[in-house]
């Protein structure tokens, strides 16, 4: 393998292309989209959250989840409930239509794990998992060089 090959960075985006491509498959075989599987995992984990809350975990414009919720709601899976304490703000919730997507998003992320998993020690998942969060930590937590920006035009 050359240095290109082992680059941490290239290595890193190649893998969560192809996680995410994976994903895109599976969503499609059920007439949904990742960013609507996204939005379905996240409101199992964190019931009564906001549009603009969503917007901002999944990176995304509030308008772009506003229409990715209206497609959830027209199937059934959520509804938006007022927020008691501010009348302008709705809150998401899952049905119980969702439950079997929840079901089948889990046992699809079981099974690439399993797959992608296989071959490695569980000291050497625990050390991968180690390493990808102190990779997580230095990315979220130290801002990026704003001379850098100004030069890239940001």
């Amino acid at each position: 393998m050359n240095a290109f090959e082992r680059d941490l960075l290239i290595i890193l985006h190649d893998v969560a292309r192809l996680m995410r491509t994976r994903f895109d498959q599976r969503a499609r075989a059920y007439g949904m989209t990742r960013a609507q599987w996204v939005i379905l995992a996240r409101l199992s984990r964190q019931p009564g959250m906001s549009q603009n809350e969503l917007a901002t975990i999944c990176e995304v414009e509030p308008i772009t989840v506003g229409r990715l919720i209206d497609r959830l709601e027209s199937r059934g899976m959520v509804e938006r409930r007022a927020d008691p304490s501010d009348r302008r703000v709705k809150r998401l919730h899952l049905l119980p239509a969702a439950e079997p997507i929840l079901a089948e998003i889990s046992r699809y992320r079981e099974g690439l794990y399993a797959e992608i998993a296989e071959g490695l020690s569980v000291a050497e998942r625990e050390a991968l998992v180690d390493s990808l969060l102190h990779i997580k930590t230095k990315l979220t937590s130290e801002p990026a060089d704003d001379a850098e920006l100004a030069m890239a035009g940001e």
